[in-house]
């Protein structure tokens, strides 16, 4: 019977250092935009992390994995919870993906992916399943609970609407450069009105 006076035992091995977890994140994000996926290498990225590249295999067995990860730091807001009338989430999912798409680099990081489609496919796929596929799918069951509210049209192509939606986040951003403030209200006012107040509100 083990005596309850004894300290709890520690863990095992090193604990994680999370200011290199930060640093190695931030050198593989700069390569990434800089040199794109074929110019980084782990022994790079581990320079100019300041750590070495055992240390760096520990966390990333492989460049792609390591690519995944900085993939996961483009989503800097959480997709919301679903709640409230089909029309306000369909808004709350959009000035999610706004907020996460003004991340500093983001666009870049994308193009970097999109550029290595042909020659690295999973890493485009690796996106797509981690942050693309849940806001399509949350915003697709808004607007399918909107026309069976009959806020829509019965014969609303769902998937046509959210394509239409969210690529207009990207012409926007190509086009311009920036995305504008209350992007996400007037697309979806475009397609999707607000109905009208009653008199007594």
């Amino acid at each position: 019977m083990p005596d309850r006076d004894q300290p709890p035992s520690r863990p095992r091995g090193r604990p994680r250092d999370e200011q290199l977890d930060a640093a190695i994140l931030v050198a593989a994000e700069r390569q990434l935009r800089e040199r794109g996926y074929a110019g980084m290498s782990l022994e790079s990225v581990a320079g100019a992390a300041g750590t070495t590249v055992p240390s760096l295999r520990r966390r990333y067995g492989s460049k792609a994995e390591l690519t995944t990860a900085v993939v996961d730091t483009l989503r800097i807001d959480p997709l919301p919870r679903q709640r409230g009338a089909p029309r306000e989430r369909a808004l709350v999912i959009l000035q999610n993906f706004q907020r996460n798409l003004e991340r500093e680099h983001s666009m870049a990081l994308l193009g970097t992916l999109l550029a290595e489609e042909q020659r690295t496919p999973e890493l485009l796929a690796r996106f797509r399943a981690r942050l693309v596929k849940e806001r399509r799918g949350l915003l697709s069951q808004a607007l399918r609970d909107g026309v069976s509210a009959g806020e829509l049209p019965a014969g609303t192509d769902v998937e046509a609407t959210v394509a239409m939606l969210i690529g207009s986040f990207y012409a926007r951003h190509v086009a311009s450069g920036q995305i504008p403030r209350g992007w996400a209200r007037r697309v979806l006012d475009e397609t999707w009105p607000s109905p009208p107040k009653s008199r007594s509100e």
